[in-house]
């Protein structure tokens, strides 16, 4: 596993130049943007030809050089900064001073060993996510360059954490998106049997870490449902969008009522519903699998109501292109969850695209819930932990917004 690879060159090796465009902004670079697009850079046969995740030079027009980037000519992400330095080595070694890094931050905040240990730009591996489940690691390589040197990558990370389990997860849009297989693996020693306990507000998730959903668990959520839970004692909760319950769980350890789970996975319900159990709290907890408008709409209809509502989707704005559908998809889920909220009631609605931003969502959130009638009060606006640190050149980095009202 720590074998050099080729694509690891000695610094004095002839690695490929790739060069800016005139109209590139290598200023951006020098400033610490982390990205340049295929139309800023120089593509010609010689630097199509290059496979994805070759490790090249970069320079401006003036061939000054920026540093060592990672190629992928089929990308729209075309290089990705890897180093400032032209002459650093890509290999087992400054993967462990990047983890080394990563981990004496999260070890500063948290005293459990369930977190996100590596947020790709933001802790200097672009593309690469990896979350900690106590003595495993799933790894998310969602770019090619990282996919090619998987394994100094694990090696790194098993000389760091010591964690002795790390798994491979190839599923989602942004492998796709690199050429990439979607294809799960074991890179060092087993898979667990069955669901991992994950503790967590003082609730007990269940993260499902070869079959759920992205790693298994979202742990960028960790501070709103600490937030949220403030709202719950004594109170009815409606959790949509919930998964493995992340809201409706950490509520019902504030003392709630009782919970309501709904998503359109059976799996995660079933999920949530372990947990609960596992809290010994299956008593007050309950799950409806469905579409969550179609559940928006029944729950108005049979006159429900209820003390904390919180609805938090899936990204309905993966991209720019998407953006205005987005937006509509989350002024609708206000205008239909407003109604639910009974006077003086909580309602939370969160956004994790990053094609929409704060200002945007806000908007969009304020309109459904005028259009349902209600009249609110912004009490509290949360973004993801730090476990999720941001790159301030990256607006990307931060995606996750989460918006409290008083209905």
């Amino acid at each position: 596993m720590t074998a050099p690879l080729s694509a690891s060159p000695d610094p004095s090796d002839d690695l490929p130049v790739v060069r800016l465009m005139p109209k590139a902004n290598a200023k951006a670079i020098r400033h610490g943007f982390p990205w340049v697009y295929a139309n800023e850079l120089v593509t010609d046969r010689r630097t199509r030809k290059l496979d994805a995740g070759t490790i090249a030079r970069l320079e401006d027009t003036a061939r000054q050089p920026l540093g060592l980037v990672a190629l992928n000519p089929a990308s729209k992400i075309i290089a990705r900064v890897l180093d400032r330095d032209p002459g650093a080595r890509i290999d087992q070694d400054w993967f462990e001073g990047h983890i080394s890094r990563a981990h004496g931050l999260r070890t500063q905040v948290y005293d459990t060993p369930f977190y996100r240990l590596i947020h790709a730009e933001a802790d200097g591996l672009p593309g690469v996510v990896i979350d900690r489940f106590g003595d495993a690691c799933v790894v998310q390589p969602n770019a090619a360059w990282a996919d090619a040197l998987i394994d100094p990558l694990c090696a790194a990370l098993q000389v760091v954490t010591g964690v002795p389990n790390i798994l491979k997860n190839a599923t989602g849009r942004a492998r796709s998106l690199e050429g990439l297989d979607d294809q799960n693996r074991i890179l060092a020693g087993s898979a667990p049997d069955g669901p991992v306990q994950v503790p967590m507000n003082g609730a007990i998730y269940l993260a499902d870490l070869t079959g759920g959903q992205k790693t298994g668990l979202f742990f960028d959520q960790r501070p709103n449902h600490e937030f949220a839970s403030r709202f719950a004692r004594k109170s009815r909760v409606l959790d949509i969008f919930s998964h493995v319950g992340g809201f409706s769980l950490a509520a019902l350890a504030a003392g709630a009522e009782h919970a309501l789970a709904v998503d359109g996975s059976a799996p995660a319900l079933a999920l949530a519903a372990g947990g609960a159990t596992a809290m010994g709290m299956a008593d007050r907890f309950e799950t409806r699998q469905g579409d969550a408008f179609d559940v928006l709409a029944a729950l108005q209809t049979e006159g429900a109501q209820f003390d904390l509502v919180i609805c938090d989707p899936p990204a309905f704005a993966p991209s720019r292109n998407a953006a205005d559908a987005g937006l509509r998809a989350y002024e609708r889920v206000a205008r239909l969850a407003a109604p639910l909220v009974a006077e003086n009631g909580t309602l939370a609605l969160c956004s994790c695209s990053h094609a929409v931003d704060l200002t945007q969502f806000r908007g969009a959130c304020v309109r459904g819930i005028g259009r349902a009638g209600r009249r609110a009060t912004l009490l509290h606006t949360g973004f993801a932990g730090p476990d999720h640190p941001q790159l301030p050149q990256l607006a990307e980095s931060g995606y996750l917004k989460s918006l409290f009202f008083r209905l």
